[in-house]
């Protein structure tokens, strides 16, 4: 169950599970296959829930790391050997987009395998992993499905509905959290809900639709601060990723994303927010540049891609006649790419699972509102 992840500039999260508590936290790695030059070690833990006990689940930050340089490495010293490739310093990059709802299936299979023939730098995920729900086992059974894809390029999650264990009197994140630890006090975030990270030219924001949202949240003065720190000469792109979408003409989870629009659609508008990617919904819908409701050319465009395969299928009721704002639709499986190709413009693609093929369903050219005025300083928020 070995993955990687972005943990603060040019360091890397490795994750991995042990049978046995006495194994060391510690990685190996180097440039060269079977040549390790440096070593860190990190930290152990597990967890129980109800009957279930973890195995030791591992962590350890490596760094500083060259950037756009593949790195091999060894967990616990021993074991087969990975590797992994660190983003590029500068535009262009590429994120392969599993915006959400992968569970574990054919489907599940048919989508990382084409995601793994993409040449992509790091996969954004809007939550609803593994579908374990409360079954721990089904968390295991996930990592040991996605290792091959995140043992080799950073995962960057964020939660979804799925991952909420609720039993009665109790509802927690606790394997989740667990789990899938992200850079959130790297960001000054209180909670692995909600964080956020650079990477080349863009600036990314993991929110947590499963977090309290309101104004006078925590998650809410985080997303403040943290917009207010951006630069937009140095990461010229924003944007946003989380689980349940603000625009959806889906009969599926209609209006369930509509409280935390309300609350925090102003402060990434403000920001001037190039593009928001949502799962949830079980389909894939792209909607034109959106605000409080309606098209505006400084708004967000706004991506719902919750399709990655999961065992509850395909939402495949879409309202009738199709809002005018929702440019693109369709009930299939697949993934997205999103090209930063420079500092005005980029490239996404949608790529659906028909016929075991990723053909290319919808794309289009964005420009970014940091080269078009509409997020100067007298746009931001106050």
């Amino acid at each position: 169950q070995v993955r990687v992840s972005l943990a603060g500039a040019n360091h890397m999260r490795v994750s991995w599970i042990s049978s046995s508590s006495n194994s060391p936290s510690s990685v190996q790695y180097g440039t060269s296959p079977g040549k390790y030059e440096s070593s860190a070690t990190g930290s152990k833990l597990n967890y129980g829930f109800l009957l279930y006990k973890s195995g030791t689940i591992h962590g350890a930050v490596l760094g500083p790391l060259e950037n756009n340089t593949v790195y091999y490495y060894k967990c616990g010293g021993m074991g087969k050997e990975f590797s992994f490739k660190t983003p590029p310093a500068n535009l262009p990059v590429t994120f392969a987009v599993v915006a959400g709802d992968i569970g574990q299936t054919g489907w599940t299979v048919t989508t990382l395998e084409h995601v793994q023939k993409s040449s992509y730098d790091v996969l954004l995920f809007a939550g609803d992993l593994s579908y374990a729900d409360y079954y721990q086992p089904r968390w295991d059974s996930f990592g040991r499905l996605v290792e091959p894809s995140a043992s080799s390029r950073p995962w960057m999650v964020t939660e979804g509905n799925h991952e909420i264990e609720r039993i009665p009197l109790i509802s927690s994140f606790r394997a989740y959290n667990t789990r899938w630890r992200m850079p959130y006090e790297e960001s000054g975030s209180d909670s692995n809900l909600y964080y956020s990270f650079d990477v080349a030219g863009a600036h990314v924001l993991m929110l947590g639709s499963y977090a309290d949202f309101g104004q006078r949240s925590p998650q809410y003065k985080w997303l403040q601060a943290d917009l207010a720190k951006i630069d937009r000469k140095r990461t010229p792109w924003l944007i946003a990723v989380l689980h349940a979408p603000w625009y959806n003409s889906n009969e599926a989870h209609r209006n369930e994303g509509d409280d935390m629009m309300k609350a925090m659609e102003p402060l990434l508008q403000a920001a001037g927010t190039d593009l928001l990617f949502a799962g949830h919904v079980h389909a894939y819908e792209r909607w034109d540049r959106m605000f409080q409701g309606k098209k505006d050319d400084c708004g967000i465009v706004h991506i719902t891609i919750g399709d990655g395969g999961n065992r509850e299928g395909l939402a495949t009721k879409f309202l009738d006649p199709k809002p005018e704002n929702s440019l693109f639709r369709e009930a299939s499986f697949g993934h997205g790419q999103f090209k930063l190709v420079n500092s005005t413009h980029a490239h996404w693609s949608w790529h659906r699972n028909d016929d075991d093929q990723a053909k290319i369903a919808d794309e289009l050219w964005i420009q970014s509102l940091s080269s078009t005025g509409c997020s100067l300083p007298s746009k931001k928020m106050r």
